[in-house]
């Protein structure tokens, strides 16, 4: 059975491992405890049979949502629960009052891109070296009002 609901102060040990194996410089848990307790700060995990297997954040900033991670435990990538989390956050977005969505996504991450793509987002420029270990750009993409419901 699949649950998607916002992050516990328990979860965050598992959410701090499942971070850790997708991201090379991943959150600490003091930054995802922060995501709990501040009202323009949310944080979703996905559960399967009552097990945290990946966990999406989001941070508003007058209007504008930010999805600042998205993260699936290895192996259950591809299935799917990537798309269920990625819903999850908007929705919650535009409940705390959102109304445009960004990221940034490894240039390479094409897995992910497909997927922000499929969920109405567009490239809209590039951060040159963006990200470390490896060094890589990242593409900034927006999901836009206009958008919103595709």
């Amino acid at each position: 059975m699949i649950t998607l609901r916002e992050m516990l102060d328990e979860d965050v040990d598992a959410v701090c491992e499942i971070e850790k194996e997708t991201f090379s410089m991943p959150w600490k848990k003091q930054d995802f405890l922060k995501m709990i307790e501040d009202d323009n700060m949310a944080y979703m995990v996905i559960l399967e049979d009552g097990e945290i297997i990946g966990g999406a954040g989001i941070r508003e900033i007058l209007g504008d949502v930010e999805i600042t991670n998205v993260a699936i435990k290895e192996g259950l990538r591809g299935k799917g629960y990537g798309r269920l989390l990625l819903r999850a956050v908007i929705e919650k977005g535009r409940e705390i009052g959102g109304s445009e969505f960004t990221l940034e996504v490894r240039k390479s991450n094409t897995a992910a891109i497909r997927l922000y793509t499929s969920e109405g987002f567009v490239t809209e420029g590039v951060r040159k070296n963006f990200y470390e270990k490896p060094t890589e750009d990242g593409l900034i993409m927006w999901k836009r009002r206009e958008k919103a419901d595709a």
